[in-house]
C-alpha cells in the first residue's frame, strides 16, 4: 500500500515537472521565434495550429504501434471540445492585442476563481477554507509582480470574458471526459488533437492576418525559423500531454493554482536569460505566489487526509449491515441446492 502510494506521488511530481518544463520551455522558444529581435513569426494562432498537427500525429503513430489504445467518445463531444478550446486560443490572443499588458494578467488571475465557481455549478463541488485562502495568496501573488498598467476597452473585455469562460471550461471538460469515458490522457489528447489542428489551420491565418495585418505565406522562412518552429511543435506534445494528464490526475483548480509556477520560472528566466527587470515588487510577488501554492498543497493533502478517515467508518457500517441481513436470510429462508437450485426440505 505504502509502495503504491509512493509511486503515485512520483508520477504526480513527473507530470507536473513535465508540465512546468514543457510550459516554459515552449515560452522561451517562442519568445525568440515571435519577438522583432529573434525570428519575427508573428502568426501565434497558426503556430498553435503546427503544435496540435504535430501532437496529432504523435497520437497517430502511438496507436498505429499499439502503444496507447483508441477508446470510443463520441464525435460531438470531441467536436465540442474543439470548438470550447479553439475559442481559448482565439479569446486569449485577440485578448492580449486588444488589452494592456496589465489588465491580460487580470484576466488570466480570474481563472482560478471562474474555474472554481464552474466547477460548483456544474459538479457541485465544495472547497475548503483553507482552499479558498491559498487561491487567494496565490492570485494576490502573481498579480503583485505581473500586473503593471491596467486599461481597458470594451472589445477586449469582451475578448477577455470570451477567453476565459472558454479556457476555464475546456479544463474542466478535460477532466470530465476522461471520467466520463474512462480514457486515459493521452488518448482524449490524440482524439481532440487532429480537430483543433485541421481548423486552427484551416482558420489560423485568417486569424492572424486580423491581428498582425500579414499573411503567414508571405513570411520568408529561415533555416533558424524553421528550427524554432520544430522546437516549439517537440515542446508542445509533452506541454499538451502533461497538461491533459495533470487536470486528470488532480484538477482544473490545482492546474490553475499549482500552473502559475510557470510564470514564476518564467520571470525568473528572463532575468538570467533576457536581462529582464526583476523588481523587488516582482520578488515579493513571486515569494507570495509560491507561499500560496505550498498552503494550496497542504489544504488539498489535509482534505484527502479527513476524507481517508471517514472512508473506513462508512465502509464498516455497510459490512456490518450486510453481514446481518445474510444472517437473517440464511436464518428464516429455505436452504438451496446450489446445482440444482431446488428448495430441500
Amino acid at each position: 500500500m505504502e509502495s503504491e502510494k509512493k509511486s503515485s506521488s512520483v508520477s504526480d511530481v513527473g507530470a507536473w515537472a513535465m508540465n512546468v518544463v514543457s510550459s516554459v520551455g515552449i515560452i522561451m522558444a517562442n519568445k525568440q521565434l515571435m519577438s522583432s529581435s529573434g525570428y519575427a513569426f508573428g502568426f501565434a494562432t497558426t503556430l498553435t495550429g503546427f503544435h496540435f498537427a504535430v501532437t496529432a500525429l504523435v497520437g497517430l503513430v502511438s496507436n498505429a504501434t499499439g502503444f496507447s489504445a483508441s477508446k470510443h467518445v463520441p464525435f460531438w463531444e470531441l467536436f465540442w471540445f474543439s470548438i470550447v478550446a479553439n475559442m481559448s486560443i482565439t479569446g486569449m490572443n485577440f485578448s492580449l492585442m486588444l488589452n494592456s499588458v496589465g489588465f491580460y494578467q487580470i484576466s488570466k488571475l480570474s481563472m482560478i476563481p471562474v474555474v472554481c465557481v464552474m466547477e460548483w455549478i456544474l459538479h457541485s463541488k465544495q472547497y475548503s477554507r483553507e482552499v479558498k485562502m491559498a487561491v487567494v495568496v496565490v492570485v494576490l501573488g502573481v498579480g503583485v509582480c505581473t500586473v503593471t498598467d491596467v486599461k481597458v476597452n470594451v472589445k477586449g473585455f469582451i475578448c477577455a470574458c470570451v477567453a476565459v469562460l472558454s479556457t476555464s471550461l475546456q479544463q474542466i471538460t478535460i477532466g470530465s471526459l476522461q471520467k466520463k469515458y474512462s480514457i486515459g490522457s493521452f488518448e482524449l489528447l490524440s482524439k481532440t488533437a487532429p480537430i483543433q489542428a485541421a481548423s486552427l489551420l484551416i482558420l489560423g491565418p485568417f486569424v492572424d492576418y486580423f491581428l498582425s495585418g500579414k499573411f503567414v505565406t508571405n513570411y520568408k522562412m529561415s533555416t533558424g525559423a524553421i528550427l524554432f518552429i520544430l522546437l516549439s511543435c517537440s515542446l508542445a506534445v509533452f506541454c499538451n500531454m502533461s497538461q491533459y494528464l495533470c487536470i486528470g490526475r488532480f484538477s482544473a483548480v490545482s492546474f490553475q493554482v499549482l500552473g502559475h509556477m510557470k510564470t514564476v520560472c518564467v520571470l525568473t528566466l528572463g532575468w538570467l536569460l533576457f536581462d529582464s527587470e526583476l523588481t523587488f515588487k516582482n520578488i515579493m510577488g513571486m515569494f507570495l505566489a509560491v507561499l500560496g501554492m505550498v498552503i494550496y498543497s497542504w489544504a488539498v493533502e489535509s482534505e484527502k487526509h479527513s476524507n481517508n478517515k471517514t472512508l473506513p467508518h462508512t465502509k464498516n457500517s455497510l459490512t456490518e449491515e450486510e453481514i446481518r441481513l445474510l444472517k437473517e436470510g440464511v436464518e428464516t429462508g429455505p436452504v438451496k441446492d446450489v446445482e440444482l437450485g431446488e428448495s430441500k426440505a
